[in-house]
């Protein structure tokens, strides 16, 4: 009996009270508990609030960009280039010796362009629109390299319709930024670097710029991904946003929010060339090192190891019993190069860089860039399975504008190949010693493949030596004037020499 007693005590103790409902202490007991519930439910709400109001001001979308683009439009500016080209000259429609031909060589003498009778050439004016912004009082410029590349005259316009001569400074091929100064002496509005790293997928972005000549126009959008590459170049590492930026956009900003540049629009995704909602542009990070350099020292100093190198794919992974397809493959190292005075062999795997993983070739081409030159720097390798860690002192990269080699070398089309001339950048991508001299095959035909490839140089022509595509081409037509159908090449390919022979069909 009193066992069950006890249990019945227990089983109201745990009901809390709601048998025992005149125990005036179960009742306190009950208030308490009420109280604590109220409690945490409150603290609960009110997390439960907090939450919910930062994710909704994390995900609303502005209001309006109103204020922002009145502010920043200022320090966006027009740009327009001209470059002026020889005119292809008329020819006249009538034979030699026709009474008629005096008078059609001075009709059109006295209407060329810049010919005026006088014997000169005739030229024609191509012109190029795109887009910049100001990063100084002092009518510092940035846009994107294509823009402005080759032109004579550089006109840049401002919101309010002024129109300034400007100068460039410097440009970086690579990179495709370039770096202007506006021609006055008076301030100009300016806007604020931003960061690119600090910049989330998803974030809100505006672009201001000069779509198809339509100066100061205004989109809208967020950034759809980081680190694109879209086969522009050795840096590629795009921002992608579906903001609508179109032709005339290149070279114009990126915002943020708060008002700071964190890319510089630079091409789109169109197959049609209108906006599609695929844009990207350079990420502030890497445009304002480059922008820096320029303004210091005029062109873009880059850090340079001096190794040919590949990507470690999952084949080559599985042949040396790596465990995963990382780090760069050196293929070879130039003589007397930083990589060769600090050990790197032939085969290693360079796996880290400064502390940071190398995942690809690609990715340890932009590190030693961005470092700079003259640099310490230390490294990781792979070698015969075992890690081996390296000092190395950076050189500087060469520069596709280096003044011992042709900033853009001529290039043939010749017997189903485009040929160049041999350049810094050709030499080292291809392997190519100093010592060797020639054309460099960058293009070939299908139905050549079997007997030539790109990187190919030619050196000889039956057996007479060549130097560049045009004495391949003058080779070329000295043999099928003699009247026969093939030509024999001697060609320079990974180390060894080869005679091939190509026939010469029409």
């Amino acid at each position: 009996m009193r066992h069950k007693n006890a249990t019945a005590i227990a089983i109201t103790k745990a009901g809390d009270g709601l048998s025992a409902r005149t125990d005036p202490r179960t009742d306190a007991s009950r208030e308490n508990r009420i109280k604590h519930l109220f409690l945490w439910v409150g603290l609960l709400a009110a997390v439960i609030f907090l939450a919910t109001a930062s994710l909704s001001q994390a995900r609303q979308m502005p209001e309006s960009f109103a204020d922002l683009v009145e502010k920043l439009s200022p320090a966006v500016v027009n740009i327009s280039s001209v470059q002026n080209v020889e005119a292809t000259a008329q020819r006249s429609p009538f034979p030699p010796g026709s009474p008629f031909e005096d008078f059609f060589d001075e009709f059109f003498d006295r209407r060329q362009p810049g010919q005026g009778g006088d014997g000169q050439a005739p030229t024609r004016k191509l012109q190029s629109l795109g887009s910049g912004f100001i990063i100084d009082p002092k009518g510092l410029v940035v846009t994107n390299n294509h823009v402005i590349e080759k032109a004579d005259e550089v006109t840049v316009r401002t919101v309010d319709g002024e129109e300034y001569q400007a100068e460039v400074i410097g440009r970086d091929q690579e990179g495709d930024l370039a770096l202007l100064r506006i021609k006055s002496d008076q301030d100009f509005p300016f806007v604020k670097w931003g960061s690119s790293k600090k910049a989330r997928v998803g974030d809100w972005v505006l672009s201001i710029g000069n779509p198809f000549g339509l100066g100061g126009s205004v989109t809208a959008g967020i950034i759809s991904a980081h680190h694109r590459q879209i086969s522009g170049g050795p840096f590629d590492d795009f921002i992608q946003t579906d903001a609508s930026i179109n032709r005339g956009n290149s070279g114009g900003p990126l915002f943020n929010l708060d008002g700071e540049v964190i890319g510089v629009n630079t091409a789109i995704f169109s197959p049609t060339g209108g906006n599609v909602g695929i844009a990207f542009s350079i990420p502030s990070d890497q445009a304002q090192r480059v922008i820096s350099q320029i303004e210091e020292h005029g062109y873009v100093r880059r850090g340079f190891l001096g190794v040919q190198i590949q990507a470690v794919d999952k084949m080559t992974a599985e042949a040396l019993g790596l465990e995963k397809a990382k780090g760069a493959l050196v293929n070879s190292v130039t003589p007397d190069s930083p990589a060769a005075k600090a050990g790197i062999r032939e085969g290693d795997i360079i796996v880290e860089f400064n502390g940071e993983v190398v995942e690809d070739s690609t990715a340890l081409v932009k590190v030693v860039s961005a470092l700079g030159v003259e640099e310490e720097a230390t490294l990781t390798v792979l070698r015969d399975g075992k890690r081996v860690n390296l000092s190395v002192v950076t050189g500087e990269r060469p520069r596709p504008e280096d003044p011992t080699t042709p900033a853009q070398p001529s290039v043939t089309e010749e017997l189903g190949m485009n040929l160049s001339g041999l350049t810094v950048l050709l030499r080292q991508q291809y392997d190519v010693p100093d010592d060797v001299n020639g054309a460099i095959v960058l293009q070939v035909a299908p139905d050549l493949r079997q007997r030539i490839a790109p990187g190919d140089v030619i050196v000889e022509v039956n057996r007479k030596a060549v130097s560049s595509p045009e004495d391949v081409s003058a080779a070329i037509k000295s043999i099928r004037e003699e009247g026969r159908t093939a030509a024999l090449l001697r060609v320079y390919r990974a180390g060894n020499y080869y005679f091939i022979p190509i026939p010469l069909d029409e």
